[in-house]
């Protein structure tokens, strides 16, 4: 017999543990002390690389390959007021920038090998340092930061382009620069919501609250101005890294209950990032070319009431409409470079091979009469090529990257991928154009990060046992040893130091090399 309803015990309600209600106050790397020693070793270590024999290669004294472009118009531009009128091929093909910066180091060290490659290779040690505070930041580990700088020491593509007066150097520095501005940005945000959440301010608008001044966004689009007025690539992440700062900005919200996430981004982000990722890069972007407005003589300066008719009411003023002229002169050379039209070089490449480098650019090369190998001529030889242990896996890293970010919903792989998409992706609307390697520049310090955040993810998984964490600082230790030593080995064809034809040879790993 059962007993009635009414003295019936009633059941417990089941206990659900409830989501923490203020987020963990996570705003950045804590150990402050460690991330300067390391970056002061890191960045000694990329020093001695990058500067170590800096004035070799030459063409007997003069620059190689593209540096005779550059170098000849830099110290032009030193001694021209800042002008530069490319007499040698009729028209300058990119923006200024890059070339004052070649500039300066000849003003310190004249027009040599040291002069005209000298910021370049500063500049070249800096990204190391970047790339790893950058990780370092990411993932909150000073030793991550660590593995970052020695796998991109490492890196034979930065390696080159840190030590031969390109622009791509430069590109890629300002926009890796930038991308770690914008993830600074990102932790000082997430302090300004946490600290709006404790005070009760969250929701005082459906909007959420007012994040105030964000200098280290503004920084972030005074480097992607520079990388823009280096080489016209860098609208590529203008765009790229504008979407990624609205989606931070978004998940930072959401994370922290604003409201209405979506239309509080909208309302209180959009116009402040529209001014600072695109209003600020452009005025940037002028600026590089205050020297082309203050002449009288540069090419194209006055150009309206000759090819171009005289100014309406309504179009921009003249010195704008000229600078358009001139930069479309330069645009439609580029657009004009393409296989169908006949243009052919034996270096060139396609997109589909950069990842894992499989088409690198012979710089320079001397196989006549070089001493030191006996009888027989040595080579000497420079040639921007990625280091197989890094590029070689760029397939399966991209494909963990990818699932990382879109399954695993882990920003850090995503916020890579973006950076490197940027510097790829882009390249592939117009695939006729004749294209080099060195195009992917910009995409080295991206995959250095990615498979620095890998090696992190090894070393730092959470409830394993001894043993498995033993193991998986060997796999780390040996993958590390395997990179440096295969830098170590292509050393001499990265740097133009003689070695003997057998060894020459023994460099060129795949029929694609030759």
């Amino acid at each position: 017999m059962t007993a009635p309803s009414s003295v019936m015990p009633e059941r417990a309600a089941p206990m659900i543990s409830p989501a923490p209600l203020v987020p963990v106050a996570d705003f950045g790397p804590v150990d402050r002390m460690a991330g300067l020693l390391m970056s002061v070793v890191i960045g000694s270590l990329a020093a001695i690389s990058r500067f170590v024999n800096l004035r070799s290669p030459t063409d007997a004294g003069t620059p190689i390959f593209d540096e005779k472009h550059y170098a000849p118009q830099a110290w032009q531009m030193l001694h021209n007021s800042g002008v530069e009128d490319n007499p040698g091929y009729g028209l300058v093909v990119h923006p200024p920038l890059g070339k004052q910066l070649i500039g300066v180091g000849e003003w310190m060290f004249g027009y040599s090998s040291l002069g005209w490659r000298f910021t370049g290779a500063v500049l070249g040690v800096a990204l190391v340092v970047v790339v790893a505070r950058t990780v370092r930041r990411m993932t909150r580990s000073t030793m991550a930061g660590a593995i970052a700088g020695i796998l991109l020491i490492c890196d034979g593509v930065s390696f080159v382009t840190a030590r031969t007066a390109l622009l791509d150097g430069f590109l890629t520095f300002f926009v890796v620069a930038a991308f770690s501005a914008l993830l600074v940005d990102r932790d000082q945000v997430r302090e300004r919501m946490h600290n709006a959440l404790l005070e009760g301010r969250i929701d005082e608008t459906p909007w959420g609250p007012r994040l105030g001044i964000r200098w280290w966004r503004f920084g972030a689009g005074v480097l992607l101005g520079l990388a823009f007025a280096t080489k016209w690539s860098g609208l590529y992440f203008i765009a790229a890294f504008t979407l990624m700062t609205l989606a931070f900005d978004v998940a930072a919200r959401r994370q922290y209950r604003a409201p209405r996430p979506w239309v509080g981004t909208l309302r209180r982000d959009l116009g402040p990032t529209g001014y600072v990722m695109l209003f600020i890069p452009f005025a940037v972007y002028l600026a590089s070319y205050a020297p082309w407005f203050a002449s009288e003589t540069a090419i194209n300066r006055h150009q309206v009431g000759q090819t171009i008719g005289e100014r309406l009411w309504y179009q921009p003023p003249d010195a704008i409409r000229s600078l358009w002229y001139y930069t479309y002169k330069a645009y439609s050379f580029h657009a004009g470079l393409t296989n169908a039209a006949g243009n052919h070089h034996p270096w060139e490449s396609k997109p589909w091979a950069w990842p894992m480098s499989l088409r690198p650019v012979l710089y320079a090369i001397d196989q006549n009469d070089v001493p030191g190998c006996g009888a027989q001529s040595c080579v000497r030889a420079v040639m921007l090529v990625g280091t197989p242990a890094l590029w070689f896996v760029a397939i399966p890293v991209l494909a963990y990257a990818v699932w990382r970010a879109f399954v695993r919903r882990d920003w850090r792989y995503a916020a890579a991928l973006v950076g490197y998409c940027a510097g790829w992706l882009p390249w592939f609307a117009d695939i006729g154009r004749q294209m080099y390697f060195f195009y992917a520049a910009p995409m080295a310090p991206f995959l250095v990060m990615m498979i620095a955040l890998i090696c992190t993810d090894i070393l730092c998984q959470r409830g394993i046992g001894k043993e498995r964490r033993t193991l998986g600082m060997l796999v780390v230790s040996i993958y590390i040893a395997a990179v440096i030593t295969n830098f170590a080995w292509l050393f001499p064809a990265l740097t133009g130091l003689p070695i003997s034809q057998h060894t020459w040879n023994m460099q060129i790993w795949l029929p694609s090399w030759q």
